[in-house]
């Protein structure tokens, strides 16, 4: 251990020492991970517990065993009204989990929702709707006893039947954009009002946090039967019920959100403050003067404009705290258009350099100088990325492919590669457009300049509001597009969400009749993300998730370009608790705000 590393530990060195031996003291083959059935059920586990599933997710460090660095600061008076601006949006359009595709929404449904279970800020999957559950000796079949007395925010008894029609909704592909979350259920049975059980087809090592979590999975945020029925899908999208710590109270279409404090909800000591004003803010100087001003008192939403966080790190009236985001960026290019056209991926990586469309997608990927783009564009602020998997998942992090990755950074043969597909010097290279948002417009300025200084190619920019572009993106109508992902727990997120054939990110809504497949589709990716979820241990999990990342970085299924850092700002009155700050949310029914 280096001696700043001890200097930090203390006195504290040998039973850190001794803590990490235990938690990764386990079979790798065995998908209990050396803990009984009675040590992974739940709702309270033992601390043993806790730290060997961080260490079974690779998420375990010694950091995390430092005294003080999980700690809830000292408790400040309730009530109040906290005023949030959420950033780089102009409209909240969804609140529905079944239908958020961004992470700026189900920030928001995550104070609204609840699921039978919920992350905390170590990304341990705790009690939520469930009281406690119990696992079968082989880990398919758990076993939940639900909260009894807990109400939906309509009056409505919350029973074992919400779960049951949560479930079916989740799967129901006119319904649910999420059903491929809980595609490893066989069942769903009702044992008694408060008693349900799930089989699944095989062990699954991310269902707790994968498929059950209310925000971060989204398919099992319990709804509420009676107002769907009542409100109609759409309202329902507008002002969803739940029996989450806030409700929300009427609003439009183009409107903020104001959420109010559930009396009833089943924690009487949560939420704290008695309304949250959540007011979209699409610019970001607009942003940075209301929160100087006073007249927001948090930041949430896109991640802040990067240009803006050394400002307000200067400004003595704010916190600014910054962790590892959960996801990755990209710039994606459409292989149904030229010059990026690609009919087939599944051809070995020699056989698809040969082909004009590839050739070019590999030369814009070899450009892109990702450390200048961070630089110039994040304010030095992220990592660069090579695929979906993301540093915060740790253990899973391959962090030598950007060292093998085809799209590894290198000039000379990014023009090579563009000479070869017949534009020499960028030469005769069709006019194309890259999509983004009016407030990503900045920093897609810096790709394409990148662009245009290591290849002489010249790309327009398209600027559209996010729930056009995403419906754009979704249907494949763009030449470039520059998107991400965020709330990326597992690698269930980053491949199963992204990267297979009918992922749910994936072309979902383009006209099947004319494009085989959606911006990627090949076959091993498929077999090796499908495998990962079931594998015997973790070891051989890791061995397939980065396999499946590398293929995909490899066979450029986007150009990969960096990781974020999570960034929240907020004024000095909030007290955030580090229990809430859980990387890529913004939950607020422990937060207070002071005189």
């Amino acid at each position: 251990m280096k001696d700043d590393t001890r200097k930090l530990f203390g006195p504290d060195e040998a039973r850190i020492q001794s803590d990490l031996k235990d938690a990764y003291d386990f079979d790798p083959k065995d998908p209990m991970f050396g803990l009984s059935a009675d040590e992974m059920s739940g709702p309270s586990l033992s601390r043993r517990s806790v730290l060997r599933l961080m260490a079974a997710a690779g998420t375990l460090t010694a950091y995390h065993l430092i005294p003080g660095t999980g700690g809830i600061r000292e408790a400040h008076a309730a009530g109040g009204t906290l005023n949030c601006g959420w950033a780089g949006v102009g409209e909240l359009t969804t609140l529905d989990p079944h239908q958020i595709n961004q992470v700026l929404l189900f920030q928001i449904s995550s104070n609204i929702m609840s699921g039978l279970t919920h992350i905390d800020a170590d990304l341990v999957a705790r009690g939520d709707l469930a009281e406690s559950w119990t696992i079968s000796d082989e880990g398919k079949v758990y076993t939940f006893k639900l909260r009894q007395g807990v109400t939906f925010h309509n009056g409505d008894r919350f029973t074992a039947d919400d779960v049951i029609y949560t479930y079916n909704r989740a799967i129901n592909p006119d319904k649910s954009i999420h059903g491929r979350v809980v595609a490893n259920v066989a069942s769903v049975d009702k044992l008694n009002d408060h008693e349900v059980r799930f089989t699944l087809k095989a062990p699954q090592a991310s269902f707790l946090v994968k498929s059950l979590e209310r925000s971060s999975g989204r398919a099992m945020a319990i709804v509420s039967r009676g107002a769907i029925e009542a409100m109609g899908d759409s309202q329902y999208g507008l002002t969803p019920v739940g029996t989450g710590p806030f409700k929300v109270l009427p609003r439009e279409l183009g409107q903020g959100v104001v959420l109010e404090k559930f009396a009833d909800y089943y924690d009487p000591d949560r939420p704290k403050l008695d309304r949250v004003v959540i007011k979209p803010i699409i610019d970001a100087e607009p942003l940075a003067a209301a929160m100087e001003a006073g007249d927001i008192h948090l930041i949430g939403g896109n991640p802040v404009a990067p240009e803006l966080v050394d400002r307000f790190l200067a400004n003595p009236n704010l916190v600014v705290d910054e962790v590892a985001a959960p996801g990755f960026q990209s710039v994606w290019m459409n292989p149904h258009r030229e010059p990026f056209m690609v009919k087939d991926f599944n051809k070995p990586v020699s056989e698809l350099k040969k082909e004009k469309g590839f050739k070019v997608r590999l030369a814009i990927a070899k450009a892109l100088d990702r450390n200048r783009y961070l630089k110039q564009a994040q304010f030095g602020r992220g990592r660069p990325a090579y695929g979906t998997i993301n540093p915060a998942m740790g253990f899973f992090f391959d962090d030598k492919l950007a060292d093998s990755s085809e799209q590894r950074f290198n000039v000379q043969e990014a023009r090579q590669l563009l000479a070869d597909a017949g534009y020499p010097n960028g030469d005769g290279f069709p006019e194309v457009k890259i999509l983004t948002t009016p407030s990503q417009r900045r920093e897609v300025q810096v790709i394409t300049n990148i662009l245009k200084r290591n290849l002489n190619i010249k790309i327009s920019i398209d600027t559209k509001d996010f729930p056009v572009l995403i419906d754009d993106f979704n249907s494949m109508r763009w030449d470039m597009c520059r998107l991400g992902s965020g709330g990326d727990f597992d690698p269930d997120d980053g491949l199963v969400d992204w990267m297979q054939t009918t992922s749910k990110f994936n072309g979902r809504t383009r006209d099947k009749s004319k494009m085989a497949f959606g911006f990627f589709s090949e076959k091993n990716v498929d077999k090796l993300t499908n495998d990962q979820r079931v594998a015997p241990s973790l070891d051989e999990r890791k061995r397939l998730v980065q396999e499946a990342n590398k293929l995909t970085s490899d066979k450029v299924a986007s150009a990969f370009l960096f990781h974020p850092a999570d960034i929240q700002v907020r004024s000095k009155k909030v007290n955030f608790p580090a229990v809430s700050r859980i990387p890529g949310l913004v939950d607020l029914d422990r937060v207070t705000l002071s005189s």
